[in-house]
């Protein structure tokens, strides 16, 4: 997670890492990358909690401001979509549950995974996140649509509501 936010200048600046070794290094980053997305992309059920927050920590782990994305799901938990709806400062962002709800009408989704990042590197929900969720599944019951998990992303930790019974 660390490594992946990690500029260019700063790794040449370490003895050692010239050019092509940190081309090895962000082409390594890369394949880890895509072989945690490889399962959701193939259509594969989201059995797996901890397939799931790996996928999520390469997606937001590195970000240097909060993203708010939700993972849209079939009625089978297959991916549809993942999509970042909301960017926000250093310490918070703006999230509409309407905007959320469009998202998932318009794709078709039976169920949905809300994900965000903490850039400070703390993964314990804030109030406010525990708010935005009872939020957001209060309007996407309205529906029929379930929010299966709300997972907190910091650098090389996740926190998962529903495993810790908070959905």
């Amino acid at each position: 997670g660390e490594l992946c936010a990690v500029g260019s200048r700063a790794l040449s600046a370490e003895r050692g890492l010239g050019p092509a070794r940190i081309a090895q290094l962000r082409a390594a980053l890369e394949l880890g990358r895509r072989c945690a997305e490889e399962p959701l992309l193939r259509g594969a059920p989201l059995t797996s909690p901890a397939a799931t927050q790996r996928f999520l920590m390469h997606q937001l782990a590195a970000r240097r401001r909060e993203v708010f994305c939700c993972l849209f799901l079939d009625s089978q938990h297959r991916l549809i979509r993942s999509e970042e709806l909301f960017t926000g400062t250093l310490d918070g962002a703006a999230v509409y549950p309407r905007e959320v709800l469009v998202g998932a009408l318009d794709c078709g989704a039976a169920a949905v995974i809300l994900a965000h990042n903490h850039p400070s590197g703390v993964a314990t929900p804030s109030a406010a996140d525990r708010r935005i969720t009872e939020r957001l599944g209060a309007a996407l019951r309205l529906v029929d649509i379930r929010v299966l998990d709300h997972i907190v992303v910091a650098r090389g930790s996740v926190y998962s509501f529903a495993e810790n019974g908070l959905l």
